[in-house]
């Protein structure tokens, strides 16, 4: 029974991977394996649906490992399902990887299954065949970046910041303007407004001056500097707002995909500083565990990221740029030297991450 309640921990982790940017190395035949468990944790259900006192077990050893408190022994149930879903929303996953899935999922009910399917199952069915429909007509893929409404919402926030800054002339004032703005949004939305914004500071302006220099056959160092000195102000603002609260700035970083934070961090070094300390604070609650093998959290509570999330988005940070890359594996090695400075696996999470980053 304790094999069993180990094997039943690793599901969290299961659907916390299939949601991850970690399935664009997934081929066929990892595919096949993780519906492989899949379809071994709808046998583990099946069999104990009917004895209350190993599925009450189960569903502890569950809740104990899991990073997200819905999931409960009825899950095993119907994680093929959600395993589906996940991936099917997984920009991430490989097309070859992507068709097997929808062969797989679009697949008749076996023999011995009920014939009216449950509503997971009729869900995820549904969005397969959606979804094998539209690979014929997909359009070709736009190049990565907020979508248009975003953007423009982040236009219009860059430009009234700019507009009230003219009106009231001091920093304060623009920073009160744009605390009450952001805060009468949603806080996901916000953080995606203040993300493309930053963005559109880097990416927009070159642009728009490059332009101007085509259009009057020079450029204006004045200009250009008051440009650049302009920007920076802006983007302190929106500092000044993200960082001002550890909460909030956890949750942005919870929240916006690794990639993305990985463009930020490169452009910005009060971002980078930032982020690593948070990641910092993340990984110092995980504890190597010898009888799996691997990094795990110490406590629920206060461990946000699992080893996995932690090492991609320590990787994503040095795939940005050959600075950043320079940067966070200095910090690393910092880290490492005061942890002892080991250089055996499972001795410090530092030391792993380094070998993880190719250092």
């Amino acid at each position: 029974m304790e094999v069993v309640g180990g094997q039943v921990e690793q599901l969290p982790v299961l659907l916390a991977v299939s949601r991850s940017a970690l399935v664009r190395d997934w081929d066929s035949l990892t595919l096949d394996r993780a519906l492989e468990w899949t379809r071994y944790f709808q046998h583990l259900y099946d069999r104990f649906r009917a004895r209350p006192q190993l599925w009450e077990a189960l569903g502890r050893r569950l809740r104990r490992s899991q990073p997200y408190p819905l999931l409960s022994f009825p899950t095993l149930g119907r994680c093929t399902q959600l395993l589906g879903l996940a991936l099917l929303e997984n920009r991430a996953l490989p097309p070859a990887a992507c068709r097997r899935l929808l062969r797989n999922l679009l697949q008749p009910p076996s023999a011995g299954t009920s014939p009216d399917p449950g509503f997971p199952e009729v869900v995820v069915r549904r969005k397969a065949a959606a979804c094998l429909l539209a690979l014929s007509r997909r359009p070709p893929r736009r190049p990565p970046g907020p979508e248009p409404q975003l953007q423009a919402e982040a236009q219009l926030l860059l430009s009234r910041l700019q507009e009230e800054g003219q009106e009231v002339g001091e920093a304060a004032g623009q920073l009160h303007w744009l605390c009450s703005v952001l805060e009468q949004l949603p806080q996901p939305r916000a953080f995606e407004v203040v993300a493309a914004a930053l963005a559109l500071l880097k990416q927009g302006r070159g642009t728009e001056q490059a332009g101007d220099r085509d259009r009057d056959g020079s450029s204006s160092l004045d200009g250009y500097q008051a440009s650049a000195a302009g920007d920076e102000c802006t983007a302190g603002l929106l500092f000044s707002w993200l960082l001002g609260n550890q909460e909030r700035f956890s949750a942005f970083c919870l929240y916006l995909p690794y990639s993305h934070l990985a463009f930020l961090a490169g452009h910005y070094s009060q971002l980078s500083r930032s982020y690593l300390d948070l990641l910092t604070g993340w990984g110092s609650h995980l504890i190597y565990d010898p009888l799996q093998g691997r990094w795990v959290k110490s406590c629920i509570e206060k461990a946000e990221l699992s080893w996995e999330e932690l090492r991609e988005r320590f990787i994503c940070l040095c795939q940005e740029s050959t600075l950043l890359k320079e940067q966070t594996q200095a910090a690393l090695q910092l880290l490492r030297t005061q942890d002892g400075d080991f250089k055996v696996c499972g001795l410090s999470v530092w030391t792993d991450l380094l070998m993880e980053v190719g250092y």
